[in-house]
């Protein structure tokens, strides 16, 4: 039996992904665009524009046809969750992943990388999903910032946040870190 302790100061409850996978499917965020789980809290994210989902769609594709060449096992997927327990489930804009199909979010164990488009969303991306998916070891993380116009790449993930941080400006060519031979354009994407 659960006992009930008092509190003399207000105390926040985190919910766990079970939680948060309940209420989705009963429909209780239906009303917003797009939610994630981070840290325990439903963050509610802002409805995207032509430029945003341009460069999402635009960086996929490359993505896709990149992979086929060099790592045919991996898969690049638009919007798909990644279940991390106890208290996490985010929605990159693409996860690249090694088991695409099947039933649920995306397994952390098959996610090789992570790019997030980030316009509004750029201090939350940088800040705040970086050190989730640093501690997460997620082995490459990008960020595609239309506000300063280039392309962040995070890699030697631990605890305390990516140890290796690379920016390139639209228009020069990204090669992986962790994923051998892949190399992206990043011209058009603004």
């Amino acid at each position: 039996m659960n006992a009930i302790v008092a509190r003399t100061t207000p105390t926040h409850l985190k919910l766990r992904v079970g939680d948060f996978r309940l209420l989705n499917d009963a429909g209780a965020f239906v009303e917003f665009a797009k939610t994630e789980l981070i840290d325990g809290e439903v963050v509610c994210m802002n409805a995207q524009h032509r430029p945003h989902s341009y460069a999402k769609n635009l960086m996929a594709r490359r993505l896709d046809a990149a992979l086929a060449a060099v790592a045919p096992h991996l898969t690049a997927l638009i919007e798909v969750s990644i279940e991390i327990p106890p208290n996490d489930v985010p929605e990159p804009d693409i996860v690249v992943t090694s088991e695409p199909r099947g039933e649920g979010p995306v397994p952390l164990a098959s996610v090789a990388l992570c790019v997030e488009v980030a316009d509004a969303s750029r201090d939350h991306d940088l800040r705040i999903k970086a050190a989730l998916y640093a501690r997460q070891a997620i082995p490459e993380y990008w960020v595609v910032d239309l506000n300063d116009g280039m392309l962040v790449q995070m890699s030697e993930p631990a605890n305390a946040g990516y140890g290796r941080i690379d920016r390139y400006p639209f228009g020069e060519r990204v090669a992986a870190a962790t994923i051998a031979g892949l190399s992206l354009a990043t011209d058009g994407l603004s």
